[in-house]
């Protein structure tokens, strides 16, 4: 068990320590259920009373927010109580699942692939003709690629994951469990007879970039021209679905069960809420924010804020429910 005092915590986040306490601290944990030897946080001043009640040895606080710690407690105050966090998750994260071999004995690896240095196969792994993989990744157990891909140096895929064929990923990615990438598209029309429904074909493949991080169960289809693609640094959560031809720009944002149709672009920096959606052949601006739940069918320009079904002007939405409100009071 990793295990530090209050003080060597300070240090580590540049931190300034106000009060004491005499505690190892074993680890973190939220205001509501720490004890006494962990340490929480307090990132809005909302929160603070929540600490008054709490046994947390100690909390790290962003230090705009008043307030003192108390007999024998400790905050380690600091710039921002959220980016800390990130930090101190990290000194105690636990280590990763181990590997018995470097290439386990039941993966299946094709005599054409390339395997980077420092890379690690887990069980029942298959890697296809013609495929690379870089220097330092992991595939956990029963992950499979296809042919012609290329994997990106220390990325690291989870179990159940499947990447087909000539699908590109980039560097430092973190696929979680059960992705799909390069799955066929949505794509049917009906036939001359009006008896049948037409399978078109995808002939293109997905293009991720580098430090891309997909929660479990994202499901990005291929392209049926050319490429789907997903920008460096962009973080989806999970059950989410990237329609056939889609682009996202760099470091978007797409929360749980939301889903973009085929041909959907997004600029840079784009946050997309749970369970909103992006109707085909639209486009959102660099920095537009999408409140969950939305149904998205029209245009935004760049820094454009829309809610609601069908998405409007989030100020815009507002004032529309307040008004229904008040009809309804008065009716």
């Amino acid at each position: 068990m990793k295990t530090f005092t209050v003080e060597q915590i300070c240090e580590l986040l540049q931190g300034e320590l106000e009060g004491s306490t005499r505690q190892i601290i074993t680890g973190p944990e939220q205001l509501e259920y720490a004890t006494s030897v962990q340490i929480s946080f307090i990132g809005n001043r909302k929160f603070f009373p929540l600490w008054e009640k709490s046994k947390a040895c100690a909390a790290i606080i962003t230090n705009t927010i008043k307030g003192e710690p108390g007999e024998g407690r400790a905050f380690v105050r600091v710039k921002n109580a959220d980016l800390a966090m990130a930090q101190l998750l990290e000194l105690f994260m636990p280590e990763p699942p181990l590997f018995e071999h470097p290439i386990h004995p039941t993966a299946v690896i094709h005599p054409t692939a390339e395997i980077g240095k420092g890379s690690r196969i887990g069980a029942g792994c298959y890697v296809g003709p013609n495929t690379r993989l870089g220097e330092n990744v992991t595939l956990y157990p029963n992950v499979t690629i296809l042919d012609n891909c290329t994997i990106g140096s220390a990325t690291v895929i989870w179990s159940g994951t499947v990447i087909r064929e000539r699908c590109v990923v980039g560097d430092n990615c973190l696929f979680n469990l059960n992705v799909s990438i390069g799955g066929d598209g949505f794509g049917y029309r009906p036939s001359a007879d009006g008896r049948e429904l037409v399978k078109i074909p995808h002939i293109g493949n997905v293009v991720i970039g580098n430090g891309v991080e997909l929660g479990s169960g994202v499901c990005i289809d291929r392209g049926k021209f050319s490429s789907t693609v997903l920008g460096d640094g962009t973080k989806i959560d999970n059950l989410v679905q990237i329609g056939h031809n889609s682009r996202t720009g760099r470091f978007c944002m797409m929360a749980g069960n939301s889903g973009l149709a085929g041909s959907v672009t997004l600029g840079d920096g784009v946050i997309v809420g749970g369970s909103a959606s992006i109707s085909d052949h639209v486009t959102l601006g660099n920095g537009v924010l999408v409140g969950g739940g939305s149904g998205v069918m029209n245009d935004v320009p760049d820094g454009g804020k829309v809610l609601g079904y069908p998405a409007t002007d989030a100020r815009e939405m507002l004032k529309q429910w307040v008004a229904l409100r008040k009809l309804a009071k008065e009716g």
